[in-house]
């Protein structure tokens, strides 16, 4: 009996130790957990704007937090509030440390940029109205993924809500007109002050880009204003060697023989009740056909050997550092026209941008004008891609080895063709932000853009880098555009050719395949009348592109050009 409770005690000395065991194990402290509130571990927020991550933990009673990034502790809290202004990836480090033990896990939060809508005024930021008319105001805003709006006001009156603005005001005065879009990320503004008199106090502007002009005898010469007078009760009179020659604004006037002639032109008109005269001084120098011809001789090169004018149209390949062969130090036109030398001297395309890019280009002799062709222009046309340029021709006639001369454009097959435009000017406007679209207004009231091309080229702009005006206006002959989408859905764009007598355009005429060429006859030159000229010789040619159109995805239609030759020569 005693040896039995002996052995029941024993057996429940050793449950009770059992169980005791059991306890101790079940009342042990778990190490901390960390549950992201998201589970990927990327986060997403805007420069300037705050980002708060909020984990879930378990088992971390007591738990000490650690937020580092870079060896730099940001927070010793349970969450992390944390912003940045700058663009980029961040890796975070989150610790949790008990006396059971620790967890960690990396966060990854990218830093986007704002997409703060950037709103320009196109045209001057000062202008002056006469009373009853209307000023037609138009704004180029960035695009963005977001929602922007757009409005115009004068003070708190809203003028309207949509990217153009109408203006009339009931009385004279001074206005300041802004516009401003808006979306969640911010705000932009521009304005333009806007000056509105009575018509009598407009002042009469009477502005000539020269004042000395030379012609070859037997060769008209065109003398006329920066912009025609709005002002129909002006008086004009104008004199050769004290002789009166004209009444119109300007002058249309074909010398007979050499010589140095001085030129006057008045301007009568009232100004507050008195009559006014505005006089304007010019020299006319008139030369010989010939006197300046430069024999080719056995030396002479085909190939243009100077690049004098690089003024291209805003374009995709314009400040392009790959394809368009640019470095970013064309900031001057001398730096310009040297990038343009090379790429023509290496044979390689150079681009002309949109409508009214072009460039010029002269000889180590006279290209003599004779039967057939007597000038190529090289570029990358092929069929069913056509972007024609207008090529010019012009003589030194003063012999002082620039292009200062007159030009005289070739007649193509389009010249005739009712749709062409002769004398059509298109003024482009510097984009107010990297990523713009470059805005253009022409002579007839149109108005469009040149889109930036964000999937294909990444340079800031496309607008010149080394013009530093504000706006630049390029003139020239616009021929009707072909271009269309074949397709139907915007992915196979066409440029048809045209008949003869442009570059860069697949002719069934003009157009050498095997060195993809189009050639010219000097023959063809025609004065601004469209009347022909009779030149022997030429020593510069400049070509312009001639279309101001574009191609969905493909972008705008731009001359590409790379070499002028004499054709005989060559």
């Amino acid at each position: 009996m005693k040896q039995l409770a002996i052995t029941l005690l024993s057996v429940v000395l050793a449950v009770m130790c059992w169980s005791c065991n059991i306890d101790e194990e079940l009342t042990d402290a778990l190490p901390p957990n960390i549950l992201l509130d998201n589970p990927a571990g990327t986060y997403t927020v805007k420069q300037g704007c705050e980002l708060t991550v909020v984990p879930e933990y378990e088992s971390a009673e007591g738990a000490v937090y650690q937020w580092i990034m870079g060896g730099e502790v940001l927070s010793t809290s349970p969450l992390l509030s944390f912003t940045s202004d700058k663009v980029g990836r961040f890796y975070i480090l989150l610790t949790v440390t008990t006396d059971a033990g620790s967890d960690r896990e990396e966060i990854c939060v990218e830093v986007t940029a704002l997409e703060i809508p950037n709103v320009s005024i196109i045209g001057n930021k000062e202008q002056t109205i006469t009373l009853g008319s209307v000023l037609e105001l138009m704004a180029s805003v960035r695009t963005t993924s977001l929602i922007t709006t757009v409005e115009w006001r004068i003070g708190e009156q809203l003028l309207s809500q949509e990217s153009v603005c109408s203006f009339a005001a009931s009385e004279c005065g001074d206005y300041t007109i802004t516009v401003t879009a808006c979306n969640e990320d911010g705000t932009h503004s521009d304005t333009v002050r806007v000056t509105v008199v009575r018509p009598e106090d407009i002042p009469f502007e009477w502005a000539f880009a020269r004042t000395e002009y030379h012609t070859v005898e037997g060769r008209t010469v065109v003398i006329s204003p920066d912009e025609t007078p709005s002002r129909e009760d002006v008086s004009y009179t104008w004199l050769i060697d004290s002789e009166e020659v004209g009444t119109e604004c300007g002058l249309i006037y074909t010398p007979t023989a050499k010589g140095t002639h001085r030129i006057v032109g008045k301007a009568t008109f009232e100004q507050g009740g008195s009559e006014m005269t505005l006089e304007r001084s010019f020299s006319l120098e008139v030369f010989a056909e010939d006197e300046f011809h430069r024999a080719a001789n056995e030396t002479s090169q085909a190939d243009c050997n100077r690049v004098y004018e690089y003024t291209p149209a805003p374009g995709q390949f314009i400040n392009e550092l790959k394809t368009g062969g640019f470095d970013g130090t064309q900031t001057t036109s001398e730096a310009a026209c040297r990038y343009a030398e090379k790429r023509i001297n290496m044979g390689v395309w150079l681009s002309l941008g949109a409508f009214g890019g072009y460039i010029v280009v002269g000889f180590d002799h006279s290209i003599n004008n004779a039967d057939g062709y007597d000038l190529a222009v090289a570029s990358n046309a092929f069929d069913g891609s056509s972007e024609p340029g207008v090529v010019w021709v012009m003589q030194d006639e003063n012999g002082n080895t620039l292009p200062d001369d007159t030009w005289y454009e070739l007649r193509g097959s389009e010249t005739d063709v009712v749709t062409t435009i002769r004398d059509y000017a298109v003024t482009y406007w510097r984009p107010a932000a990297a990523g713009m679209p470059v805005v253009w207004t022409d002579n007839l009231g149109g108005k469009g853009e040149v889109d930036y091309l964000k999937t294909y080229h990444s340079q800031d702009y496309y607008y010149p880098l080394w013009i530093d005006s504000e706006s630049y206006t390029l003139r020239g002959t616009r021929l009707e555009a072909r271009n269309y989408d074949k397709s139907g859905n915007g992915s196979l764009w066409v440029q048809p050719h045209y008949d003869w007598g442009y570059a860069d355009n697949f002719s069934p005429t003009d157009f050498v395949s095997t060195t993809k060429v189009n050639t010219f006859e000097i023959s063809n030159a025609m004065d601004f009348a469209g009347k022909p000229v009779n030149l022997g010789h030429v020593d510069f040619v400049k070509v312009q592109c001639a279309v101001n159109s574009k191609s969905g995805w493909v972008g705008e239609l731009s001359t590409e050009v790379s070499g002028v030759y004499d054709y005989r020569l060559k």
